[in-house]
């Protein structure tokens, strides 16, 4: 079954396009990643799901429903723009939320949650006395503390230092593993990598990628050649069979043509420098995402149009 299921949606500001006839399935009791660049359409479609937004065609359907604010209540959503109540204290404002949303007490929940995030001193202390990172912890507590069976997340991880990061990660996970369908939006394409069962790509309002990871690799095949070499990344430029250089500093990433010899290629490069290392490779979800969404991508439409 899916939790969420839309079916050619549409959703139009103006003469703004900003979804434009998605269809997507998001599978019950997964990990489901949005990415895409900014203005794309992923918060759009996230507000959609919500019925903060409403469709101007097609059809959505949410844990079996497609009647209109029938599933709010099921749903556990944090928005990109973070707000709590700043002039409550931290346990009195996820008790409200909670409460709020599921009609019942939720004390215990909301002093696990506090321990489990390094909260519990902060408990009755106002919500404007917390740091940013603290904050965001707080606002994932109140997504969640009601344990609903669907979370939209939108960008959780934006501003969170390596540690805090690590903690999030981790509760995103335990949700799914309690039964939970997470759906987050992000623009570190490792954190999708890494994290989701499924991974959706939206530009300018239509879908381009939806799949898992290896399924999208492979649509790409192994055109990568990843190497570290001695020399600077001047050493690589002219070769023949390579389309375009990706330089990360230790390491650089080779974009293959479909006619180009990887061997001959590893000899052209040991002619001019030392290699430390080589490897034929997939394409990243990173690189994916930029051959889709880049400069190269609006110099080739440019060059069609």
């Amino acid at each position: 079954m899916n939790a969420v299921e839309l079916e050619n949606v549409t959703k139009t500001f103006g003469s703004v396009t900003a979804v434009d006839d998605l269809s997507l399935a998001v599978p019950e009791g997964c990990i489901y990643g949005f990415i895409g660049p900014n203005g794309s359409g992923k918060t759009t479609t996230l507000r959609m799901i919500m019925n903060i937004f409403y469709p101007d065609r097609g059809v959505i359907r949410v844990l079996g429903s497609d009647a209109v604010g029938s599933r709010i209540d099921h749903i556990g959503y944090l928005p990109e723009e973070r707000g709590l109540y700043k002039n409550m204290k931290v346990r009195d404002v996820l008790k409200f939320y909670g409460e709020l949303k599921s009609g019942r007490r939720v004390d215990d929940e909301v002093d696990r949650w506090l321990g489990r995030f390094d909260l519990t001193d902060w408990a009755n202390k106002k919500v404007e006395t917390l740091s940013k990172g603290m904050s965001q912890k707080a606002q994932f507590i109140a997504t969640v503390v009601t344990r609903p069976p669907l979370v939209i997340l939108d960008e959780p991880f934006t501003g969170l230092d390596p540690v805090n990061t690590d903690i999030l990660r981790e509760a995103v996970l335990e949700l799914r593993e309690n039964g939970a369908t997470v759906i987050f939006s992000t623009h570190d394409m490792s954190v999708a990598e890494r994290m989701c069962d499924f991974i959706f790509m939206i530009f300018k309002g239509r879908k381009v990628l939806d799949g898992t990871l290896s399924s999208i690799q492979d649509a790409y095949g192994h055109d990568t050649l990843r190497v570290r070499i001695e020399d600077g990344r001047e050493s690589l430029d002219n070769l023949a069979g390579v389309e375009n250089v990706r330089d990360f500093g230790r390491t650089q990433e080779l974009r293959m043509t479909s006619d180009c010899d990887p061997q001959k290629t590893l000899a052209e490069i040991m002619s001019r420098t030392r290699v430390r290392s080589f490897e034929i490779a997939k394409p990243s979800l990173h690189d994916i995402f930029v051959r889709i969404a880049g400069p190269e991508a609006e110099e080739r439409q440019d060059e069609h149009a």
